[in-house]
Protein backbone atom coordinates (compact mmCIF):
# COMPACT_ATOMS: atom_id res chain seq x y z
CA UNK A 1 0.00 0.00 0.00
CA UNK A 2 1.36 3.33 -0.94
CA UNK A 3 2.31 5.58 1.89
CA UNK A 4 0.99 9.43 1.84
CA UNK A 5 3.59 11.62 1.11
CA UNK A 6 3.71 14.51 3.46
CA UNK A 7 3.28 17.84 1.67
CA UNK A 8 4.43 21.29 3.29
CA UNK A 9 2.52 23.61 1.26
CA UNK A 10 0.32 27.10 0.97
CA UNK A 11 -2.16 28.12 -1.27
CA UNK A 12 0.25 30.18 -3.36
CA UNK A 13 1.30 29.43 -7.66
CA UNK A 14 3.96 26.97 -6.84
CA UNK A 15 2.44 25.86 -3.84
CA UNK A 16 -0.68 24.86 -6.05
CA UNK A 17 1.91 23.17 -8.44
CA UNK A 18 2.15 20.13 -5.79
CA UNK A 19 -1.23 19.94 -4.79
CA UNK A 20 -2.54 19.72 -8.49
CA UNK A 21 0.21 17.02 -9.58
CA UNK A 22 -0.69 14.74 -6.18
CA UNK A 23 -4.66 15.01 -7.79
CA UNK A 24 -3.87 14.17 -11.03
CA UNK A 25 -1.26 11.43 -10.23
CA UNK A 26 -3.90 10.04 -6.95
CA UNK A 27 -0.93 10.03 -4.46
CA UNK A 28 -2.26 9.82 -1.37
CA UNK A 29 -1.50 12.64 0.85
CA UNK A 30 -0.86 14.64 4.39
CA UNK A 31 -1.24 18.27 4.24
CA UNK A 32 1.06 20.20 6.53
CA UNK A 33 0.55 24.14 5.94
CA UNK A 34 3.37 26.29 6.07
CA UNK A 35 1.92 29.85 6.75
CA UNK A 36 4.31 32.01 4.95
CA UNK A 37 2.53 35.12 6.05
CA UNK A 38 3.32 34.29 9.65
CA UNK A 39 6.86 33.27 8.75
CA UNK A 40 6.50 29.58 9.58
CA UNK A 41 8.69 28.55 6.48
CA UNK A 42 11.69 30.21 8.71
CA UNK A 43 11.05 27.22 11.66
CA UNK A 44 13.94 24.96 12.01
CA UNK A 45 12.06 21.57 11.17
CA UNK A 46 10.87 23.51 8.06
CA UNK A 47 14.30 24.19 7.13
CA UNK A 48 15.80 20.98 7.80
CA UNK A 49 14.17 19.75 4.33
CA UNK A 50 13.46 23.73 2.53
CA UNK A 51 16.99 25.34 3.51
CA UNK A 52 16.25 27.47 1.59
CA UNK A 53 12.59 28.35 3.38
CA UNK A 54 10.36 28.62 0.92
CA UNK A 55 7.82 25.96 0.56
CA UNK A 56 6.12 23.94 -1.22
CA UNK A 57 8.35 20.81 0.15
CA UNK A 58 7.28 17.30 0.15
CA UNK A 59 9.11 14.16 2.19
CA UNK A 60 8.25 10.76 0.72
CA UNK A 61 8.45 7.90 2.94
CA UNK A 62 8.46 5.69 0.03
CA UNK A 63 11.43 7.28 -1.69
CA UNK A 64 14.26 5.45 -3.74
CA UNK A 65 15.20 2.39 -2.32
CA UNK A 66 12.42 2.24 -0.19
CA UNK A 67 13.68 4.56 2.13
CA UNK A 68 12.26 8.13 3.05
CA UNK A 69 13.39 11.19 0.60
CA UNK A 70 12.59 14.95 1.66
CA UNK A 71 12.79 17.28 -2.16
CA UNK A 72 12.40 21.01 -2.28
CA UNK A 73 11.82 23.56 -5.14
CA UNK A 74 8.68 23.13 -7.09
CA UNK A 75 10.29 21.78 -10.70
CA UNK A 76 12.62 19.36 -8.50
CA UNK A 77 9.15 17.70 -7.05
CA UNK A 78 7.34 17.64 -10.01
CA UNK A 79 9.95 15.92 -11.73
CA UNK A 80 10.44 13.78 -8.99
CA UNK A 81 6.69 12.69 -8.73
CA UNK A 82 6.34 11.98 -12.43
CA UNK A 83 9.60 9.90 -12.76
CA UNK A 84 8.16 7.87 -9.73
CA UNK A 85 4.80 7.24 -11.28
CA UNK A 86 5.82 7.01 -14.74
CA UNK A 87 3.08 9.60 -15.80
CA UNK A 88 2.82 13.08 -16.88
CA UNK A 89 6.08 13.00 -18.48
CA UNK A 90 5.25 11.79 -22.09
CA UNK A 91 5.96 8.21 -23.65
CA UNK A 92 9.44 8.82 -25.00
CA UNK A 93 12.71 10.49 -24.92
CA UNK A 94 11.54 13.62 -27.23
CA UNK A 95 8.60 13.78 -24.77
CA UNK A 96 10.55 14.30 -22.16
CA UNK A 97 12.42 16.82 -23.81
CA UNK A 98 9.92 18.80 -24.68
CA UNK A 99 8.54 18.80 -21.09
CA UNK A 100 11.64 19.20 -19.31
CA UNK A 101 12.33 22.48 -21.80
CA UNK A 102 8.94 24.33 -21.03
CA UNK A 103 9.02 23.30 -16.80
CA UNK A 104 12.72 25.09 -17.48
CA UNK A 105 11.04 28.09 -19.05
CA UNK A 106 8.45 28.36 -16.16
CA UNK A 107 10.99 27.87 -13.51
CA UNK A 108 13.66 30.16 -14.77
CA UNK A 109 11.38 32.81 -16.63
CA UNK A 110 7.61 33.30 -16.35
CA UNK A 111 7.55 31.92 -12.32
CA UNK A 112 10.08 34.66 -11.54
CA UNK A 113 8.96 37.39 -14.13
CA UNK A 114 5.51 37.08 -12.93
CA UNK A 115 5.92 36.91 -9.89
CA UNK A 116 8.19 40.12 -9.73
CA UNK A 117 5.08 41.81 -11.88
CA UNK A 118 2.99 40.76 -9.17
CA UNK A 119 5.11 42.52 -6.39
CA UNK A 120 6.14 45.87 -7.95
CA UNK A 121 2.32 46.20 -9.62
CA UNK A 122 0.49 44.88 -6.74
CA UNK A 123 2.19 44.75 -3.25
CA UNK A 124 5.28 47.21 -3.57
CA UNK A 125 3.01 50.44 -4.10
CA UNK A 126 0.66 49.41 -0.84
CA UNK A 127 3.92 49.07 1.29
CA UNK A 128 4.78 51.41 4.05
CA UNK A 129 6.40 53.86 2.54
CA UNK A 130 4.44 52.70 -1.03
CA UNK A 131 7.39 51.73 -3.60
CA UNK A 132 5.65 52.88 -6.75
CA UNK A 133 8.64 52.36 -8.93
CA UNK A 134 7.46 53.19 -12.68
CA UNK A 135 10.67 51.47 -14.22
CA UNK A 136 10.21 48.60 -12.45
CA UNK A 137 6.30 47.99 -12.88
CA UNK A 138 7.21 48.43 -16.81
CA UNK A 139 10.04 46.07 -16.89
CA UNK A 140 8.08 42.74 -15.69
CA UNK A 141 4.37 43.63 -17.15
CA UNK A 142 6.52 44.11 -20.39
CA UNK A 143 9.00 40.57 -19.39
CA UNK A 144 5.62 38.50 -18.66
CA UNK A 145 3.98 39.69 -21.83
CA UNK A 146 6.83 38.67 -23.86
CA UNK A 147 6.57 35.55 -21.85
CA UNK A 148 2.58 35.26 -22.61
CA UNK A 149 3.82 35.74 -26.41
CA UNK A 150 5.58 32.78 -26.43
CA UNK A 151 3.46 30.76 -25.01
CA UNK A 152 0.66 31.66 -27.09
CA UNK A 153 2.30 30.72 -29.79
CA UNK A 154 3.38 27.45 -28.68
CA UNK A 155 0.06 26.57 -28.14
CA UNK A 156 -1.28 27.51 -31.74
CA UNK A 157 -0.55 23.83 -33.30
CA UNK A 158 -0.67 21.45 -30.16
CA UNK A 159 -3.10 21.28 -27.24
CA UNK A 160 -0.94 21.22 -24.34
CA UNK A 161 2.42 22.73 -24.18
CA UNK A 162 4.79 19.61 -24.82
CA UNK A 163 2.31 18.14 -27.24
CA UNK A 164 -0.82 16.22 -27.44
CA UNK A 165 -0.53 15.12 -23.61
CA UNK A 166 -1.14 16.53 -20.02
CA UNK A 167 2.27 17.01 -18.69
CA UNK A 168 4.19 18.61 -15.59
CA UNK A 169 4.92 21.40 -18.09
CA UNK A 170 1.26 22.61 -17.99
CA UNK A 171 1.03 21.70 -13.94
CA UNK A 172 4.14 24.12 -13.45
CA UNK A 173 2.69 26.97 -15.85
CA UNK A 174 -1.11 27.28 -15.58
CA UNK A 175 -1.06 28.37 -11.27
CA UNK A 176 1.13 31.33 -12.52
CA UNK A 177 -0.82 32.01 -16.46
CA UNK A 178 -4.21 32.05 -14.48
CA UNK A 179 -3.08 35.28 -12.35
CA UNK A 180 -2.72 36.97 -15.36
CA UNK A 181 -5.05 39.80 -14.38
CA UNK A 182 -2.88 40.46 -11.84
CA UNK A 183 0.06 40.85 -13.67
CA UNK A 184 -1.60 43.58 -15.94
CA UNK A 185 -1.86 41.60 -18.86
CA UNK A 186 -4.18 41.58 -21.47
CA UNK A 187 -5.10 38.48 -23.13
CA UNK A 188 -7.04 39.60 -26.39
CA UNK A 189 -4.94 38.71 -28.68
CA UNK A 190 -4.09 35.51 -26.90
CA UNK A 191 -6.29 33.10 -27.96
CA UNK A 192 -4.11 29.88 -27.74
CA UNK A 193 -3.18 30.48 -24.14
CA UNK A 194 -6.80 31.52 -22.99
CA UNK A 195 -8.37 28.26 -24.50
CA UNK A 196 -5.45 26.35 -22.67
CA UNK A 197 -6.09 28.06 -19.63
CA UNK A 198 -9.49 27.04 -19.70
CA UNK A 199 -8.67 23.65 -20.44
CA UNK A 200 -6.27 22.46 -18.01
CA UNK A 201 -8.36 24.90 -15.25
CA UNK A 202 -11.43 22.69 -16.18
CA UNK A 203 -9.97 19.22 -15.10
CA UNK A 204 -11.14 17.77 -12.36
CA UNK A 205 -7.27 17.22 -10.91
CA UNK A 206 -6.71 20.80 -11.03
CA UNK A 207 -10.28 22.09 -9.66
CA UNK A 208 -9.39 19.82 -6.46
CA UNK A 209 -5.47 21.00 -6.51
CA UNK A 210 -6.19 24.67 -6.86
CA UNK A 211 -8.72 24.37 -3.62
CA UNK A 212 -6.53 22.94 -1.23
CA UNK A 213 -6.69 25.19 2.06
CA UNK A 214 -8.00 27.82 -0.65
CA UNK A 215 -9.48 29.97 2.67
CA UNK A 216 -6.12 30.16 3.65
CA UNK A 217 -4.96 32.45 0.58
CA UNK A 218 -4.92 36.06 2.08
CA UNK A 219 -4.38 39.72 -0.03
CA UNK A 220 -1.08 40.53 1.10
CA UNK A 221 -2.00 44.43 0.20
CA UNK A 222 -3.23 45.05 3.24
CA UNK A 223 -1.34 42.19 5.29
CA UNK A 224 1.55 44.92 6.88
CA UNK A 225 2.97 41.92 9.02
CA UNK A 226 3.10 39.43 5.90
CA UNK A 227 4.96 42.66 4.15
CA UNK A 228 7.24 42.46 6.52
CA UNK A 229 8.03 38.96 6.61
CA UNK A 230 8.29 38.18 2.75
CA UNK A 231 9.56 41.91 1.61
CA UNK A 232 12.09 42.88 3.87
CA UNK A 233 13.21 40.25 6.34
CA UNK A 234 17.17 39.61 5.33
CA UNK A 235 18.74 35.97 5.95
Amino acid sequence: MTQPIDLHYWPTPNGWKISIALEELNLPYNLHLVNIGAGEQFEPDFLKIAPNNRMPAIVDPDGPDGAAVSIFESGAILQYLARKTGQLYGETERDRIEVEQWLMWQMGGLGPMAGQAHHFLKYAPAMDPPQDLPYAKDRYRNETARLYGVLDRRLADREFVAGDFFSIADIAIWPWAILWEGQQQDLSDKPHLKRWLDTVGARPAVIAGKAVAAENRSNLQEDKKAQELLFKRKG
